[in-house]
């Protein structure tokens, strides 16, 4: 499985976040802040990135059928199994698509989010 950002990449933003939360006034120790910080910032990431593919194509608290596969082949490609095959992507959709109503809801969505950070983390199902 290829990574996203490769490990210089991830190493330089990583340094770049914990350089600021330290030179960030905090009430807890820096370290504890920098994990903050870090995982504020990885939830920051995923909503603002579900916001910008929703509402091309209706409603812009929910992805489409056309917006979930833009986004799955633009930002999850080396996370999901054959992104770029339409039909596996649809199938992908149906299975998150709690109430079949052909559009996911962020928390619908964030299902994905939660398997493919359990796969990486190596947390199992």
């Amino acid at each position: 499985m290829k990574h996203i950002y490769s490990e210089r990449r991830w190493s330089e933003w990583r340094d770049t976040v914990l350089v600021a939360a330290h030179n960030t006034p905090h009430s807890i120790p820096t370290q504890e802040a920098s994990a903050q910080i870090i995982m504020e910032s990885a939830i920051c990431t995923i909503v603002t990135q579900f916001k910008n593919y929703a509402g091309k194509d209706g409603s812009s608290s929910t992805l489409s059928k056309e917006e979930f596969h833009n986004l799955v082949s633009s930002q999850l490609s080396n996370y999901v199994q054959n992104a770029g095959d339409p039909a596996a992507v649809d199938q992908l959709m149906s299975s998150l698509d709690e109430n079949n109503d052909g559009e996911l809801t962020f928390l619908e969505f964030w299902q994905l989010v939660g398997k493919l950070a359990s796969q990486k983390g190596g947390f199992g199902q």
